[in-house]
């Protein structure tokens, strides 16, 4: 990608393993891989928002949600609705596939 453009629209996929902070308000998460936060850091200045929390439409196996990217260590975490684990059946520990669009 070359500095100063961005694509319409910035199409990810990636698997990872499903996680859980027990923090005061307890979530689950997938951690984006090392590689592709580095193309999301490149739209992060165009669509981020407060806390360069970067808006994504998300999708694991036939469940699509929209969510904000969360900045975490210097990489992404994507928060996991209860009803897409239910509805794909996914436990902790689980290795998911998720696919982002970050549109502009």
């Amino acid at each position: 990608m070359r500095r100063g453009f961005y694509p319409d629209r910035v199409d990810l996929e990636f698997s990872g393993d499903m996680w859980f902070w027990r923090g005061p308000a307890p979530w689950h998460f997938v951690t984006v891989p090392d590689r592709e936060c580095h193309e999301l850091q490149s739209a992060a200045a165009l669509v981020s928002y407060g806390w360069g929390m970067i808006p994504v439409g998300a999708r694991i196996g036939g469940t699509g949600w929209t969510t904000s990217l969360w900045p975490k260590d210097g990489r992404y975490i994507v928060p996991v609705k209860s009803a897409v684990r239910v509805a794909e059946g996914i436990e902790v520990g689980d290795t998911v596939t998720v696919r982002l669009t970050v549109a502009p």
